[in-house]
């Protein structure tokens, strides 16, 4: 069974850290990321199984109250996001670059998923709203079409909700830009 991904994006850094503390403290989860994010809000991210997770995001909005501004609860999603959010992935060699930019931590997280279950890439970043004003991305690699599918596949519910910023398809990615990136 593949795990949960739960996320609470709050306003307040004081309430966030409360929330997270609830959430680490309900439920046996893993805490993936918390930190001040821009602009001056609070993300908890956390994984388990749905049961665990579920739980967890319960008592982070309950503790959070009206500081939760998001929040996103996904089940069996994709192990690839869990290396990507580390920052932990390094390619060789770069075929296609893919770029999904979307408003919101949430929304760059259901597309990553959505990216990595509809065709055979590789996520390499994915950054959640780290010094660029609360907006988030996802890089991938493979081959020119796998790309082109999973960037499709990863944009189609951000364009619906209009939290698109851009998303790009770049074949035969420079080696400079590949050893800056990837």
């Amino acid at each position: 069974m593949e795990p949960a991904i739960g996320l609470l994006e709050l306003n307040s850094i004081a309430a966030g850290i409360q929330a997270g503390d609830a959430m680490v403290k309900k439920a046996l989860v893993e805490l993936l990321d918390a930190r001040p994010v821009c602009p001056g809000k609070f993300i908890v991210l956390i994984t388990g199984d749905v049961d665990a997770v579920t739980e967890s995001m319960r008592a982070g909005e309950e503790t959070g109250g009206d500081a939760v501004v998001d929040k996103l609860l996904l089940p069996n999603v994709h192990l690839s996001l869990f290396p990507a959010i580390a920052g932990a992935v390094e390619a060789d060699y770069v075929e296609a670059l893919g770029i999904i930019e979307t408003v919101t931590v949430a929304t760059t997280i259901v597309a990553a998923d959505a990216a990595a279950k509809a065709a055979d890439v590789l996520l390499t970043e994915i950054r959640l709203a780290n010094g660029l004003g609360g907006k988030s991305f996802v890089l991938m690699i493979g081959d020119v079409s796998n790309v082109e599918a999973s960037v499709a596949a990863g944009t189609l519910l951000a364009k619906e909700q209009g939290l698109l910023v851009r998303s790009v398809v770049i074949p035969a990615l420079h080696e400079d830009m590949r050893q800056k990136l990837c």
